[in-house]
């Protein structure tokens, strides 16, 4: 066996960009504050994995003395099952309540151990993975983690039944779980080499066995039988009557039974309104002589706080009843850095992300609710013509976001540049759709066409999340864009976990969404292998062919950058060309934090700062001379 090879390096090397601004290692330079509060966006760079904002060195009196971290949200998560669901406030709460066996190591844009003692020893193969896990970890009944543990976790979440198909994908290699002599001791076995074969393990959390699966059922079951494509899972009841079980909707919307080995719990969730996480008492990671970022739980309560209209944001901010913020759009923050005693109280900067928005056009629909609008590939190009991209990033987003023209982040060296943005022009996407044979027949303004012998106009719902208004302004601007063109637009807002149910189920026209990806090679079968649209996976649009298909296969075995990053360019390309989404632009993060807090780490691969590392300075730097302090909460929310 030997240990990883170079992983650490060849991160690192995806992040070689420029940086916006001009900084010490890991934190800001004299001249951070005044670039932070003209609009300046922060990138990362090879030397710039993150931004170290500057402790206050005052409390100020009118400052809450509470160890409680009230964060703003825009939306409720889908739920909060460690397995099932797909949104990111998921992913947020999940990373404070649960552990992992590897964990994104986000100041150093890497992968480090979480609930194992070190990285694996890998075989000369590359196929067998050997990790050994930690000896101070308990859950919340005081049994420590076993391989068991370990074993049914992935067990359930490579389990067929398991209602998680947009998580599937990631674990096709993953063919089984060996316990070795130390009891301590496993081998994950992969069929094949992956590009993701331990990074894969960041996405999934390791829960107990003894809660999920009392009877043991999948213990039954070998992991290997499980991993066999030839297993037919149905044939087995007591399966069956354990995955119905599992999927219940109490694992992931009932405080109760939302258990986990993070170092906080979930108390209460008040839909549309706010979560409460609460530091567990007597938690394992207290006892930690030296603990790792993912031990420390500073804060004694983080509440997420539910709010969407853009003037309470700022009423909120000015009133010091938020503490942090990652979701405020580029005019709020933006409006609040004019303001004096904002800045007094707060830090905050805009950054780069990962992330990206789109536009989906559903290629593959029924027919009947979702007539075939965006089957022809002309007709999905008129509509990139037709959608005003750059009037969007510049009207919406103040130009703090930078076009986006694929799945691949403009950071990476995967990002093909000979690829150029799409340009807004009418009279192009008039002429492609005349060529396809939709055309004003009748004098009523809308395009229509006689499609399985029924005449049907060009009418389309555009379904967008009513998380924040800037959904509902560029669903605006696209519907006042493709009417000049002869193309009805009818905007439908939806709550989050309802937008994304009905994409997964096919059932719309065009919807506006967002992914999170991360500074790491990117796997393209969940959103664009054709079985992630079979399964209801988050494959939306029905893209795919079996060329597309065996070219997503081959980048996502292939570990050789010089291979596999012009078989990424040629899939952009092949994208581009057939516009399932019309790419709109990069992510970048608003970042707000009260500066009563020190420790603050603005990070480029998570959303904004890592709030249990927030440290409350009341007692650790001066007080406002000539003023006691005030003890009142941050939030009205207990």
């Amino acid at each position: 066996m030997k240990k990883l090879r170079n992983f650490h390096i060849h991160l690192m090397a995806l992040t070689g960009i420029t940086m916006a601004v001009g900084c010490g290692d890991n934190g800001a330079s004299t001249n951070t504050e005044e670039k932070k509060r003209s609009g300046e966006v922060f990138q990362a760079s090879a030397g710039r994995t993150y931004l170290k904002m500057e402790d206050a060195d005052t409390f100020m009196s009118d400052w809450s003395t509470k160890n409680i971290v009230v964060c703003h949200s825009i939306g409720d998560p889908d739920n909060l099952h460690p397995t099932n669901g797909n949104t990111s406030p998921r992913t947020a709460i999940h990373n404070f309540i649960h552990r992992y066996l590897i964990a994104s190591d986000p100041k150093n844009l890497s992968v480090m151990p979480d609930l194992v003692t070190s990285l694996p020893e890998i075989s000369h193969d590359d196929l067998h993975f050997t990790y050994t896990l930690r000896d101070d970890v308990t859950f919340d009944d005081g049994s420590p983690l076993t391989v068991d543990d370990v074993i049914f976790s992935l067990k359930a979440a490579k389990c067929p039944l398991t209602n998680n198909p947009q998580a599937k994908p990631y674990l096709q290699t993953m063919m089984d779980i060996i316990k070795e002599k130390d009891p301590r001791k496993f081998t994950i076995v992969m069929s094949r080499r992956y590009l993701h074969n331990i990074v894969l393990l960041t996405d999934f959390v390791i829960i107990q066995e003894s809660f999920y699966d009392k009877n043991k059922i999948l213990a039954l079951y070998p992991f290997k039988e499980i991993s066999d494509s030839l297993f037919r899972p149905e044939d087995h009841p007591d399966l069956v009557a354990w995955a119905n079980g599992f999927n219940d909707s109490k694992f992931g919307m009932d405080p109760a039974y939302i258990k986990g080995l993070g170092p906080y719990e979930v108390v209460s969730w008040e839909q549309g309104q706010a979560i409460t996480l609460v530091r567990k008492k007597d938690h394992w990671t207290q006892r930690l002589d030296n603990p790792t970022y993912y031990d420390r739980s500073y804060p004694e309560k983080i509440i997420f706080k539910l709010n969407r209209d853009a003037n309470s944001q700022i009423l909120d901010f000015k009133s010091q009843v938020m503490d942090a913020s990652f979701y405020t759009s580029s005019r709020t923050i933006l409006e609040l850095q004019k303001d004096d005693n904002f800045n007094r109280n707060y830090h905050s900067c805009i950054t780069t992300n990962y992330n990206y928005s789109y536009m989906a056009l559903n290629m593959r629909p029924d027919g009947v609710k979702h007539k075939k609008l965006f089957t022809d590939e002309k007709v999905r190009n008129a509509m990139a013509l037709l959608t005003p991209v750059e009037d969007i990033r510049m009207v919406i987003g103040k130009g703090k976001a930078v076009r986006q023209i694929g799945p691949v982040s403009p950071l990476k060296p995967d990002y093909n540049s000979d690829l150029t943005p799409i340009p807004l022009d009418v009279e192009k996407a008039k002429k492609l759709l005349d060529e396809t044979g939709w055309k004003d027949t009748d004098g009523d303004n809308i395009r229509d066409k006689v499609i399985d012998g029924e005449k049907i106009q060009f009418m389309a719902d555009l379904h967008y999340m009513n998380s924040q208004v800037e959904w509902k302004d560029m669903a605006t601007m696209i519907k006042e864009s493709c009417y000049k063109a002869g193309i009805q637009i009818n905007l439908v807002p939806l709550e989050l976990s309802v937008h994304y149910n009905s994409a997964m189920a096919h059932d719309f026209d065009l919807m506006l969404g967002s992914w999170s990806t991360s500074y790491m090679p990117d796997d393209f079968s969940q959103l664009w292998h054709t079985e992630s649209w079979g399964s209801q996976g988050s494959n939306f649009t029905g893209f795919g062919s079996p060329e597309t298909d065996a070219l997503i296969d081959s980048i996502r075995y292939c570990v050789h950058d010089s291979l596999r990053i012009p078989m990424v360019h040629r899939f952009q390309e092949i994208l581009y060309r057939e516009q399932p989404y019309i790419f709109m632009t990069s992510g970048t993060n608003r970042n707000i934090v009260h500066k009563r807090f020190g420790n603050v780490d603005i990070l480029f691969d998570r959303t904004g700062a890592w709030l249990p590392n927030l440290q409350l300075l009341y007692g650790k730097v001066p007080m406002q001379s000539g003023a006691g302090p005030v003890s009142k909460e941050s939030s009205t929310v207990n």
